[in-house]
């Protein structure tokens, strides 16, 4: 190649013009490009050379400028149009007679990078260039619509990025929303570190991002892990730093389908013909409902009266949401998908629309609602005597809290002789219980709730009211199943095996209070549901099913079917093999719920001491998780909560000592103890 030759290069995809100075070698040259740098290239690098005469490095910039005239991209769909019936190729000299005619370096060159740089008209082929087909450059022109689009949503994506960014109200729009739909689901990977225990790297590892993710994490600049999701979805303000990955990672529905909102909408507007016409009117009774102050789905009340033989009747009035659906139906089949009302720290999510759970599902207060009503008529030692289920009309008297009834009961009110009535049977029958052998353990249980960016921790308090109504709802459950198995009909029947409780003397050798308790709890084998009756040892029953709480729990829903199917002397909506496999599928989800409540309020838990590094707390040595590295659980007294603890010496189980969190993070379900001694912990308190 002769020397002062004007040839083009390319340096990282930049087209680049230079001057050949002299060989590099025998294959390479040594080119100066028009900033005065040196490059030694091989031929291959080359890709156009400008023949016809020679150049000096200072010409280049007058060479560029004599080009530009010629570069109109528009020029080629009219090179094209001539072209394209013969389908002949093209040289960049010979398009440029075609488009300019001349054929001087300038143009041919300017031709050559019009043709080079054609995404639509031509394609090229060695050293030429080829028109493509009619059919083939208008799928390149839809292409290059889609790519213009995509580009142009992308700028846009990432303007309104910038402005979420500051901390400016965003408007999403509906593309925006599928990348931040696909960086959820990949964030909502991190709930895998605390259920199986993996680090975020090897979670990084095992879990690549899609496509969509992969672009959008880089073209934002951001690591492309679920952290780094998490991160960003953040800081764009579109989760919040304590979003429930657990609940994000499961298959529990949030929201209700527009369809099933629809349905529910009907229902209220025009109520279904009911199925039930011969409904015990029980509205002459005083009925109280008892339930926390925020309860909204109130699906259970209470009642007690005095028969004219002498004998006392106590009642448990159960909300009817049957009478509001049918088995398969819209409403039915999305219960049954949702398992249950999910109870969360930051709220529930329901097992129906609430438009109905919370309005006429619910037992409202001064309003005559539908009920299946159980009246139980108890011997003086506690035991069924008689009993009978209704289809029943009742009209809630009083909504109470817990903290009225304890109130009530305490001060022994005179004009609701009912109250201290529901409460004396509820003891005989506690009583009669624990005198077929059933277990109590007793142990303190945390109530987390948040509200806004706030924490609170209080411990459930088992007080006399709450033991009434659950003496009460044990009492319809046996009822329930004495129906079933005495009528052979297939119902959700729970029970639990006969533990293998520690030998006397062993449990005597520990602390007695919460360590004995532990201890016990061990012990107590999982509960178990059937389509026959089984005995469930922890409630001393022989037979027990749930059905008071319809409106929550969808084994519940499934015995109301069953048991007002038979009381209508109809045929049961679910043969015993149907409600098998309906019970195993929702047994699977309620797991499932189980296992995101357990998740979610440890999470909040660990967050609450996140934030009381300097609190000091009052703990229990409750039992060994690893006594060979001094790994137990402890009991944090006043919070009701669980936690691990490796300590640094000898402790003893029931040994009563005082820590402070020296680390927590929630994410990563990660905490700490550090045990202070006692004058650390005066001068703490102080």
């Amino acid at each position: 190649m002769e020397k002062g030759t004007l040839v083009e290069f390319r340096v990282q995809g930049d087209r680049r013009l230079g001057i050949v100075e002299r060989p590099d070698g025998k294959t390479r040259w040594f080119v100066v490009d028009e900033r005065g740098q040196s490059h030694s290239l091989a031929p291959k690098q080359i890709t156009y050379t400008v023949t016809g005469q020679t150049y000096k490095t200072s010409e280049i910039a007058s060479f560029l400028e004599q080009i530009k005239p010629y570069l109109d991209p528009s020029s080629l769909e009219v090179a094209w149009e001539l072209l394209v019936e013969d389908g002949e190729t093209v040289t960049p000299d010979q398009m440029a007679n075609l488009l300019f005619s001349e054929s001087t370096a300038p143009p041919c060159y300017a031709a050559y990078c019009l043709l080079s740089d054609d995404k639509l008209y031509f394609k090229q082929k060695g050293d030429a260039y080829e028109p493509r087909t009619a059919a083939q450059v208008a799928e390149r022109k839809h292409q290059l619509e889609v790519e213009a689009l995509k580009a142009k949503g992308q700028q846009e994506f990432l303007t309104r990025v910038e402005q979420a960014l500051k901390g400016e109200a965003v408007e999403w729009g509906r593309h925006d929303r599928q990348r931040l739909e696909g960086l959820e689901k990949y964030a909502a990977l991190l709930a895998d570190t605390v259920r199986t225990g993996v680090n975020y790297d090897s979670l990084a590892r095992a879990y690549p991002p899609s496509a969509p993710v992969l672009e959008t994490m880089t073209m934002l600049g951001r690591p492309t892990t679920p952290q780094g999701a998490f991160q960003l979805l953040v800081d764009l303000g579109y989760w919040s730093p304590y979003e429930n990955l657990f609940l994000r990672r499961s298959s529990i529905p949030i929201q209700f389908p527009h369809k099933v909102l629809e349905v529910a909408q009907q229902r209220l507007d025009f109520p279904p013909i009911d199925s039930d016409t011969n409904r015990l009117d029980l509205t002459h009774l005083k009925v109280y409902t008892i339930d926390d102050e925020t309860t909204t789905e109130i699906d259970d009340g209470l009642s007690w009266e005095v028969l004219p033989d002498g004998r006392e009747r106590v009642w448990a009035h159960i909300a009817d949401p049957t009478r509001w659906l049918v088995p398969e139906d819209e409403l039915d089949l999305e219960a049954r998908k949702r398992g249950s009302t999910v109870y969360l720290p930051t709220g529930m999510i329901p097992m129906f629309p609430e438009v109905l759970a919370t309005g006429p599902m619910s037992l409202i207060q001064g309003k005559v609602c539908y009920a299946l009503s159980f009246g139980v008529i108890l011997g003086t030692s506690g035991v069924v005597e008689d009993y009978s289920i209704h289809t029943s009309l009742i009209k809630p008297t009083y909504r109470l809290t817990y903290e009225d009834v304890d109130e009530m009961l305490q001060l022994r009110v005179q004009a609701e002789p009912e109250i201290a009535a529901i409460a004396s049977w509820s003891q005989r029958r506690k009583a009669w219980r624990y005198a077929q052998g059933a277990i109590s353990i007793t142990m303190p249980e945390a109530m987390i709730k948040v509200k806004g960016d706030e924490i609170n921790i209080d411990i459930l308090d088992d007080s006399p009211s709450r033991q009434v109504v659950a003496e009460m709802m044990i009492l319809a459950g046996e009822v329930a199943a004495r129906y079933g198995k005495a009528h052979n009909i297939p119902l959700p029947f729970r029970g639990q095996p006969q533990p293998e409780l520690p030998p006397e003397e062993e449990l005597l050798q520990l602390p007695a209070g919460f360590v004995r308790a532990c201890a016990m709890r061990r012990c107590m084998p999982k509960s178990e549901m059937s389509i026959t009756p089984l005995r469930h040892a922890g409630l001393g029953l022989d037979t027990y099913t749930q059905a008071t709480s319809p409106i929550r729990r969808y084994s519940d829903l499934l015995t109301h079917f069953q048991l007002k199917a038979h009381l209508r002397g109809e045929v049961l909506p679910f043969s015993a093999e149907q409600l098998k496999e309906v019970m195993m599928n929702v047994t699977s989800i309620t797991q499932e719920l189980t296992m995101v409540e357990r998740q979610t309020n440890r999470y909040y838990a660990l967050e609450y001491l996140r934030r009381h590094p300097e609190e000091t707390w009052d703990v229990t040595v409750l039992m060994w998780l690893r006594e060979d590295s001094n790994l137990a659980l402890i009991l944090l007294e006043d919070l009701g909560l669980q936690l691990p603890m490796v300590f640094k010496r000898s402790v003893n189980l029931g040994e009563q000592i005082v820590v402070k969190v020296s680390h927590a993070d929630p994410q990563k379900d990660m905490i700490q103890f550090q045990e202070i001694i006692y004058q650390e912990a005066q001068t703490a308190a102080n």
